[in-house]
């Protein structure tokens, strides 16, 4: 197998043959996807220069736990475009393939920073998400849980509140909360298990989610990244696939 440091000299060929060789040699992968897979789903993402969310709003202001309790109303405005975007959306060719490649028996679990639901809109089965979901809220006043998007893509009332007269919060992690202790134990876990870390659509910068794949890669597994832009651990890669992932994705899958 080519050493990790060779990487970068790889040409696109030689890249997407190793990395179809790297999954047909793996008997546990798991799959770490970031806002890139849900892209081609029309669900902008927070980085890419011209749709970031990050160019209109700061996101680690807008939804800090500190500023929704203070006034959630600034909270509800900036998420109701992404929330109906997300009602929106439907799984692409890449989450398809994760599903063709979880009934090969070869992946594992699928570690997710996305907060959409697509990968089990799609039909993924062991999908573990480290920030939560929109699909669900809860009231921060009696605990009750409801449904979350119809609240977050409804016109009024600007803030949705409980029964009991609190604020709905959609359970997503916020900045400023900790990721659920329970959450974070299972993809560290499912990470340490496997042989193969593939990583789709993340640039590895947020963390504690970024640094998943170092679990993976401290028990022996190897690292595969397909990602349009570079990566914070390309240089840990034994192969980085760079690219449109709705076609990179299923062609991987279709040469196991």
């Amino acid at each position: 197998m080519a050493d990790a440091r060779l990487s970068e000299q790889l040409t696109d060929d030689e890249a997407f043959s190793l990395g179809v060789a790297l999954m047909r040699q793996s008997r546990r992968i798991v799959a770490l996807t970031g806002a890139g897979i849900s892209t081609p789903s029309g669900i902008p993402d927070f980085r890419s220069a011209g749709s970031g969310l990050w160019e209109q709003d700061d996101p680690t202001v807008v939804i800090s736990l500190s500023v929704f309790q203070r006034d959630p109303r600034y909270f509800y405005r900036w998420i109701r475009p992404l929330a109906r975007a997300s009602a929106a959306a439907r799984p692409n060719p890449a989450h398809r393939a994760l599903v063709e490649l979880e009934a090969t028996g070869r992946l594992a679990a699928i570690v997710t920073q996305n907060i959409d639901g697509l990968h089990q809109s799609a039909g993924s089965r062991n999908v573990i998400e480290i920030h939560g979901s929109l699909l669900t809220a809860t009231c921060l006043g009696c605990g009750a849980t409801t449904a979350g998007l119809p609240l977050l893509t409804a016109e009024t009332p600007l803030v949705p509140s409980c029964r009991c007269g609190a604020v709905y919060k959609p359970d997503i992690v916020f900045f400023e909360e900790a990721l659920r202790e329970e959450t974070i134990d299972a993809a560290l876990t499912a990470c340490a298990s496997a042989d193969l870390i593939l990583v789709v659509g993340s640039s590895l910068e947020v963390v504690p989610a970024g640094r998943l794949p170092l679990a993976g890669l401290r028990h022996g597994a190897k690292l595969l990244i397909v990602n349009r832009e570079p990566t914070a651990l390309d240089d840990l890669a034994v192969a980085r696939l760079g690219g449109d992932l709705a076609d990179l994705l299923p062609a991987l899958v279709a040469g196991l």
